[in-house]
């Protein structure tokens, strides 16, 4: 970790169209005082131009420091990012780079890294919405979209904006150890160490001519315990499977198996939240019938355990870091 004097150096990059909730995230946990703690971070805001930078909404950020003072930066973060980068720019992060300062990312932050190939050859997360975009403009990056952050060592980088969070904490916590980041983390009201994947915020698709169904889908939400074939789905629609499949699919935007796990997930996730009942008769009640099923579909798409959910949850509620 490179030094200026006794304290790490973050340099937060400020550059026009800037993303000011992702901008916060980082002036929040780098820039706030923290007395404390002892040999806490020092903070430079740096204009990626010399232009006049303003934020979302028409905001105006006056920041004091050009890319020159990059040189001496220990972490470098970059929140969010619009437009092409400069020659200039490009050449300071990559020099900086070299000389030791790690680079963090926030959400669309990736693309400037990428765009100076300091993530070639390298695992790479973003926003679930920009991954695609990511892994077509930069084949040489292994992009991971399910997941909350990566650590490459010298580039880190995080999902969406709130997965900024989880990336700064876990780097204070490389830093300085798990009690300050637990310190920092209860003054934030956040987990220190928050589990799971963007699959838990991937919204599903919004149903269309949902009328259709809607006394189907109502009669399967409050039997989610009984068996739910697509042959009794079409007999309770009156209409033959190839038809329902193919009506399912239109109206839903899902197979009627899809959709049937995913209402048994959110019951799953609601009674893990709200009751006390162990894994099989949670996985009896939800219609996934053993434990062992229910356990794999919960971890195919969420990528922890029920039992991992439910303690984080208990421990997100009672503040307990």
């Amino acid at each position: 970790m490179k030094n200026s004097g006794t304290r790490p150096l973050v340099c937060i990059l400020a550059y026009n169209n800037l993303c000011l909730f992702e901008f916060s995230i980082a002036l929040e946990v780098f820039a706030l005082p923290r007395p404390e703690l002892e040999h806490w971070y020092d903070y430079q805001v740096i204009a990626a131009t010399p232009d006049t930078l303003r934020g979302i909404g028409g905001v105006t950020v006056n920041a004091k420091y050009d890319l020159t003072a990059l040189a001496k930066a220990s972490l470098i973060v970059i929140p969010g990012w619009q437009g092409t980068p400069s020659a200039e720019l490009i050449a300071a992060l990559v020099t900086a780079n070299r000389q030791g300062a790690r680079i963090a990312t926030i959400c669309s932050g990736v693309f400037l890294p990428a765009a100076c190939g300091l993530l070639n050859g390298k695992k790479a997360t973003t926003h679930w919405q920009y991954a695609d975009l990511l892994a077509r403009q930069y084949s040489e990056i292994d992009v991971n979209p399910d997941v909350l952050y990566i650590d490459q060592g010298d580039v880190l980088t995080s999902a969406g904006s709130a997965a900024g969070l989880d990336l700064c904490l876990h780097i204070i916590r490389s830093d300085f150890g798990a009690k300050t980041a637990n310190t920092v983390a209860r003054r934030l009201v956040l987990p220190a160490h928050r589990e799971g994947s963007q699959a838990q915020y991937i919204p599903r698709p919004t149903p269309k001519h949902v009328d259709l169904f809607s006394p189907l889908l109502d009669q399967i939400r409050s039997t989610l315990n009984e068996p739910w074939t697509t042959e009794r789905m079409a007999s309770s629609a009156a209409m033959s499977k190839r038809t329902l499949l193919r009506r399912f699919q239109e109206s839903t935007g899902e197979s009627p198996t899809t959709w049937l796990v995913m209402e048994r997930l959110a019951l799953t996730r609601e009674m893990l939240e709200t009751t006390d009942l162990n894994i099989s008769q949670i996985a009896e009640a939800t219609g996934f019938v053993t434990a062992d099923i229910l356990r794999h579909h919960f971890r195919r798409h969420f990528q922890l355990s029920p039992l991992r959910y439910r303690a984080q949850f208990y421990k997100q509620q009672t503040g307990a870091l």
